[in-house]
Parts: structure tokens; sequence; C-alpha cells
């Protein structure tokens, strides 16, 4: 299986805008053969936690049909980020779009101590298939968190996907933990982040590959929009490109 990581430049709550960002994205993903491609944390709508009550969608919202419309047109199984409202408040959340199937969703459940102002914590399992691919999901703050690793990792996944959206100050250690982890669990880690702005400073790009040996396979650009895919059977990269 190819899963393509999207490396994006998000508008500042502007949905709209993003979402066609997003197909132009997805449609390089198609044309590459990727099974699968994730975005990174909050992709919708930018990092921008002040502003996620303002810009939270319910999962179903008709907005997101166009990225239904495009997995059952391709075959591409679709991780977007958006804040989602729930009863008991907003939540960090991926939109999941498979060919032929209802939208789900992956809720951020460890949340960190500067979110917890405006986001609450979700009740989602990590765990996700796409199609035979076992999938353990993590979105940024999770990865460094020791029992949600555990959860994560239960199921014996084939890969370990994190959406995170970090900054320079915060990439380094991001990067050495998911190596870390790709290294001591003999797993495969991917990693997509955003670049441009966010929360009042920057995205630090870098999405990141590596193999069950915990080496860096590809990276892409700390400034630039791109597409990373990865062939998650061979342990290769199959490209890497910013734009």
């Amino acid at each position: 299986m190819k899963i393509s990581l999207a490396q994006t430049r998000p508008v500042t709550g502007d949905v709209p805008a993003n979402i066609t960002e997003h197909l132009k994205i997805i449609a390089r993903a198609v044309a590459e053969g990727a099974g699968l491609i994730v975005f990174s944390e909050l992709s919708l709508t930018g990092y921008e936690p002040t502003l996620a009550k303002e810009l939270a969608a319910d999962s179903h919202d008709a907005r997101f049909d166009c990225f239904q419309s495009a997995s059952d047109a391709s075959g591409i199984v679709i991780a977007a980020g958006m804040p989602t409202r729930h009863d008991d408040g907003v939540r960090i959340s991926l939109l999941l779009f498979q060919p032929s199937r209802p939208r789900s969703l992956y809720s951020k459940t460890y949340l960190h101590a500067d979110e917890e102002p405006f986001f609450v914590p979700g009740r989602s399992s990590p765990e996700w298939q796409v199609g035979g691919t076992k999938i353990a999901l993590a979105i940024c703050y999770e990865i460094s968190v020791d029992s949600h690793l555990q959860s994560a990792l239960q199921s014996q996944p084939d890969v370990y996907i994190a959406s995170v959206a970090k900054s320079p100050s915060g990439i380094g250690k991001a990067l050495d933990r998911l190596a870390g982890i790709a290294r001591t669990h003999s797993i495969p880690v991917l990693m997509p982040n955003a670049v441009g702005m966010a929360d009042g400073g920057k995205c630090a790009g870098k999405s990141s590959a590596w193999n069950v040996c915990g080496e860096l396979i590809g990276q892409l650009t700390s400034d630039d929009e791109g597409l990373l895919t990865m062939d998650v059977v061979a342990g290769t990269v199959a490209s890497a490109a910013s734009r």
C-alpha cells in the first residue's frame, strides 16, 4: 500500500479555500497510486485554537461531501484535519473518508495543556483499518503519551501515522520520538506536518517517513508545500516533491 503525506499551507480560517487545495493534492496522490492520503492536524482550518469554536463543524457537514466523492471515484482513502462539534464541546479530529462507506472520524484523546481551554478530549480508538492494512493513528501531542502509544500498538498495526502541527521549537523532539517509535517497535512511521502560520507562530514542515529500523527515508522541506508518498510494504519512499 502507498500512503501519501500532504504538507499544505492552510489559509487561516478559510475552510472553502483549504478544501480546494486539499482536492488538488488529493488528485496528485491519486496520480501517484496512493491508497491513502493523510493531512496535518486541523488542516482544513489551520491550527488556530482561538478560532476553533467559531469554525467547528459537524462531521457530516455537506461541505465535505466532495471528499467522499473523490474517495468513491478514485478509491483513495482520505484523512483531513478539522475541529468538530460535539455535545460536550469542540474536538480536534481527523475526518476519515473511504470509498462507498459512511465517513467516520478519529478525535484526539490526549490534549496538551494549552489546548484544554479550547477543546475537549475525544473518545476514539486509535485503531483503524484501510483495506487489509491496520493503521494506528495519533494526533500531535499524543505521540508523547506512553499510554496512547500502548493502546495504538495493541492490535499490532502495520503502520503508525501521526498527524501534527509542530512548530520549529517542537519539531526536533517530535522527529526523535517518532524515529524511536519506529525503531523500538519495528513499525513504519509517517508524520504529516503543515507549513505557514499557526496559532501566532509557524509550522515547521519536514513531513517525514521512517522505516522499521527507525531510519529516516523521506522528508519534505521546512517551508514548502508538497507530497511525500511511502510504499509501506516495500519500506521505501516512492516519491517526495515540494511545490
